[in-house]
């Protein structure tokens, strides 16, 4: 079963099997954890959104507060990925 977040017109989910159960923008690969490691490099919104072909502000609102709740998940997806 994937968990959903609603924000506005999008959300976040997990699903078995798509980037390993990580959290993901919609119906996407995108992962909310790929999206807080960006920021945290320094890159603002627009830049992220012009990065990423069908990514809209509603769906980084949606990464944001899922990393609101979620921080020690995300920050661990980050650690993570960077030692892979």
């Amino acid at each position: 079963m994937a968990t959903h977040i609603a924000t506005k017109k999008s959300w976040v989910q997990k699903t078995p099997n798509v980037c390993g159960g990580d959290a993901c923008i919609r119906n996407t690969r995108i992962t909310v954890h790929g999206l807080v490691h960006y920021r945290q490099l320094g890159l603002a919104d627009e830049r992220i959104l012009e990065a990423i072909q069908g990514l809209t502000q509603d769906d980084l609102a949606a990464a944001w507060d899922y990393y609101a709740c979620h921080g020690a998940e995300i920050e661990e997806a980050i650690r993570l990925n960077e030692e892979a």
